[in-house]
């Protein structure tokens, strides 16, 4: 069995929920605040070892009571905070979500996680077998150097490019998958995108991105499913039908498992229809990391 090395941000999510969101300008009346453990770097991890892999997780808290109880959570989901380091005099990761109608909006202030850096990522001894899972919530220079280790190594090397933010071909260079929803997707390949397009609209835009023929691309469409380009051949995996209450761990619910399932020897396409078995759970519930399904939960879908 391979392990999972995840490096990423690590955030406390206040999330105020309402029945729509408010215009520019506009001030609306919610219906209650929540405090969820999140963080893509986090959120991944957690969804990793939920799903039965070895999950390690590289990055940095505030030493803050946000951080405190970040460390606390982790812990008890069974993710190594071994190489997570508690930073002075900076608080930790904090994201502002609003909830409306299922749908968020999503304001992130960085703090530890901006200090991530090239000799955080240099602990883990990285071998053979084992996936190393990156998202732009941390400095792009650092994963870099931890692909590159990665790579050296010869273990798996999965990038989600969340939030959508510009990245040269050197970073892409270093992917073996790719895992991005339209948006990113969108940005990356200088084109035009929208969720309700045609599923061959996002195959074509894939072939625009500045990356080898050789990666596993998949392009996660929310109810839709997931396109997946293996090969350079297009495969649609159809979404299932559940009644969606908050979609914000879905993308990272879909990293983590198909990390885990590569961790564990999987082929890619039993791993991509295992991620996406996963993501259908994870929005039916609230929050982003406490909302991440167990193995058994997922099976059961698989199995129904």
């Amino acid at each position: 069995m391979g392990r999972v090395f995840v490096a990423g941000s690590i955030n406390m999510d206040v999330v105020a929920t309402a029945d729509r969101h408010p215009k520019i300008g506009e001030t609306v009346a919610g219906k209650a605040v929540h405090y969820f453990p999140g963080g893509k770097g986090a959120n991944q991890a957690v969804a990793v070892a939920k799903l039965g892999a070895p999950s390690t997780l590289i990055g940095r808290l505030g030493m803050d009571a946000f951080g405190q109880q970040l460390r606390q959570f982790l812990t008890a989901q069974g993710v190594d905070l071994a190489l997570v380091k508690d930073t002075p005099d900076i608080h930790t990761g904090t994201a502002v979500i609003t909830i409306a109608d299922a749908d968020n909006t999503i304001v992130v202030v960085p703090g530890a996680n901006a200090l991530v850096s090239d000799d955080d990522v240099a602990g883990p001894a990285l071998a053979k077998g084992d996936v190393a899972v990156s998202q732009f919530e941390i400095p792009q220079p650092t994963i870099v150097a931890f692909f590159k280790r990665a790579r050296a190594a010869g273990a798996i090397t999965i990038l989600n490019p969340a939030p959508a933010i510009a990245c040269g071909p050197e970073l892409l260079d270093l992917v073996d998958i790719l895992i991005l929803n339209e948006t990113e997707l969108g940005l990356l390949a200088q084109t035009e995108l929208q969720e309700t397009d045609d599923p061959a609209r996002f195959a074509e835009a894939t072939r625009r991105l500045p990356i080898g023929p050789d990666k596993i691309i998949c392009v996660t469409l929310g109810k839709r499913g997931v396109l997946a380009l293996v090969g350079g051949e297009p495969s649609l995996f159809a979404g299932r039908a559940v009644k969606a209450v908050d979609t914000t761990g879905a993308g990272d619910c879909f990293v983590g498992a198909l990390a885990a399932q590569l961790a564990n020897g999987k082929a890619i396409r039993d791993a991509i229809e295992h991620a996406n078995a996963a993501a259908s759970i994870c929005v039916q519930r609230m929050g982003a990391a406490p909302s991440l399904p167990t193995a058994a939960e997922v099976a059961a879908v698989l199995s129904s």
